[in-house]
């Protein structure tokens, strides 16, 4: 009798799979399974619209008759405590089992928490799940000094829509600059100075000492330097860990995630990793990665349901990324692990422009500001191995489009 195929997590990639399989030809069973109670849903928006209507509820990726009508059979609100390989079977909190023929791991990840003094007070705040954004949105009706902790997408998303709501809001970013790990120096100093503008005070190259309180609720951050900033909230974005423990305690391995090869399957040929979970060989950067988007959860799911229906390829998807940062729409294409050469194209005091990475004359990535034609045409140049050289930069979008054929 024919098991199916298992998903665990229902993301953006775990929803994904399902209707891709379908697609593809699948016929056979298909479980859904996660911990939330709710419908897959839009991650995105829970920083952004999400927090700034109360009365808005979350987006969900498909209405529960999609599921029906695809024969996916959803099991919510449901934990998996562990994976029998030998069975192959997952095992639930319950008790209960649910066998398969492929499993298909998309269980995301975890934000990272504080470890130091006053880390459990209450009045802190994260942003992962519907409940987190639910419990955010709350809170900070009450709120008049936010300090949002770490300076990545998420968090700068959320201290945006803080400012807008008339908060008096403080990032506080241990690195250098603001989103140093995701965009070039260029792009992270004209999102500070814009976030300046906005009256958001941002505080780089700032170590935290502890949070204080008053009654068990944080009332203040005390910095290294023995100065401290008022918080009636405070939002952690310090990063996120990977969900990999089932797959660890399976023993499938992992580090910095769950090691999967270039087809996304893991160490047990019957089971794949895709997503935030996911650790895989990237084609396009000559080494492991593990990428936290929509969009390479969305493109694994793609490629993992093409592979068990037999095409087997290697996974080699352009990455790219986005973040809507107040008015900013900040667009990413591929990857600038190695560059060496950076070459920008507009005007300086524009507020639309992009950064184009070089390694030697390899294009590697593509960073834009408000410039989303400029981030299409570079993900067909990424996807192509077009390098343009500094002189079809400087003739503009009409010739870097000819490269490519348009």
């Amino acid at each position: 009798m024919q098991r199916g195929v298992v998903i665990i997590g229902a993301g953006h990639g775990g929803s994904q799979i399902g209707f891709s399989l379908r697609q593809d030809g699948y016929d056979g069973p298909i479980h859904l399974v996660s911990d939330e109670p709710d419908l897959p849903y839009h991650k995105p928006p829970l920083s952004k619209a999400y927090l700034k209507d109360a009365s808005q509820d979350v987006q969900i990726l498909r209405a529960e008759k999609a599921y029906a009508d695809a024969r996916i059979e959803l099991a919510l609100g449901r934990k998996v405590e562990a994976i029998d390989r030998q069975a192959r079977a997952i095992r639930f909190a319950d008790g209960a089992t649910l066998s398969y023929d492929r499993l298909v791991i998309a269980t995301g990840a975890t934000n990272r928490k504080l470890t130091i003094a006053g880390h459990d007070l209450a009045g802190l705040h994260s942003i992962r799940t519907r409940a987190d954004a639910a419990h955010l949105r709350e809170a900070m009706q009450t709120a008049g000094d936010i300090v949002v902790i770490g300076g990545g997408f998420i968090g700068l998303e959320a201290a945006a829509t803080f400012a807008a709501l008339g908060k008096r809001v403080t990032v506080i970013e241990l690195a250098p600059f603001i989103l140093g790990r995701a965009v070039s120096p260029v792009v992270a100093a004209h999102v500070d100075a814009e976030y300046r503008k906005l009256g958001i005070r941002v505080l780089t190259a700032t170590g935290i000492e502890r949070l204080e309180d008053d009654a068990g609720k944080v009332k203040a951050v005390r910095l290294t330097d023995g100065t401290t900033v008022l918080a009636d909230l405070v939002l952690v974005g310090i990063g996120a860990v990977p969900n990999d423990a089932l797959a660890r305690d399976a023993g499938l391995a992992c580090d910095n995630g769950i090691v999967v090869d270039e087809m996304l399957a893991t160490t047990d040929p019957a089971i794949f990793a895709i997503g935030d979970v996911a650790n895989f060989p990237h084609a396009h950067a000559g080494r492991r990665v593990r990428l936290e988007s929509v969009q390479n959860a969305s493109d694994q799911a793609k490629h993992v349901a093409r592979t068990i229906m037999g095409k087997l390829e290697p996974y080699r998807e352009t990455p790219w990324f986005w973040s809507d940062q107040g008015h900013m729409k900040l667009q990413m294409a591929g990857l600038s692990f190695g560059a060496d050469r950076h070459v920008r194209s507009g005007a300086l005091g524009e507020p639309a422009f992009s950064v184009y990475h070089y390694a030697g004359d390899r294009l590697l990535a593509v960073d834009s500001v408000n410039r989303p034609g400029d981030h299409m045409v570079a993900r067909r140049l990424i996807a192509a191995g077009i390098s343009p050289s500094d002189t079809d930069l400087a003739e503009g979008p009409d010739r870097l489009k000819s490269l490519i054929g348009r």
